[in-house]
């Protein structure tokens, strides 16, 4: 099995409406997000992915978030919590590059995973079932 990974980031502002403490009020985070895809057979040139076409896909999901309130996107139903915020952007990845939406061909290259860090210690994953 093969997997490769991307990076990237946006900053964005939040409150958790929901939530009973200091992030109930509106703050802000420089979130780092991973795209993980996996999958069992290489091209013709060796790669399970063009990381190009897989990074090109996670920047332009995170442009749509960078510098915003994410309890305006009504997606969030106004708690952009990062785990919903992990399958917004896993959502975005697999409209933009179809292929890579999970089958029940385990075998078969698909987005594994997402990853959204609010902090260097603080992270959500959100693996599709």
């Amino acid at each position: 099995m093969f997997q490769v990974r991307v990076k990237a980031d946006f900053a964005a502002a939040h409150f958790l409406r929901d939530y009973h403490g200091k992030c109930e009020n509106l703050h802000g985070h420089n979130y780092k997000v991973y795209a993980h895809v996996q999958g069992s057979s290489l091209d013709e040139g060796g790669m399970l992915l063009d990381f190009t076409e897989l990074k090109k896909a996670l920047k332009a999901v995170c442009e749509k978030l960078d510098h915003r309130n994410l309890n305006d996107i009504d997606f969030f139903d106004q708690n952009p919590s990062a785990e919903r915020i992990a399958v917004y952007i896993y959502n975005g990845i697999v409209e933009q590059i179809p292929d890579l939406k999970k089958s029940d061909d385990a075998k078969k290259t698909h987005l594994w995973a997402v990853d959204v860090f609010e902090t260097d210690n603080n992270r959500a994953r959100y693996l599709p079932e």
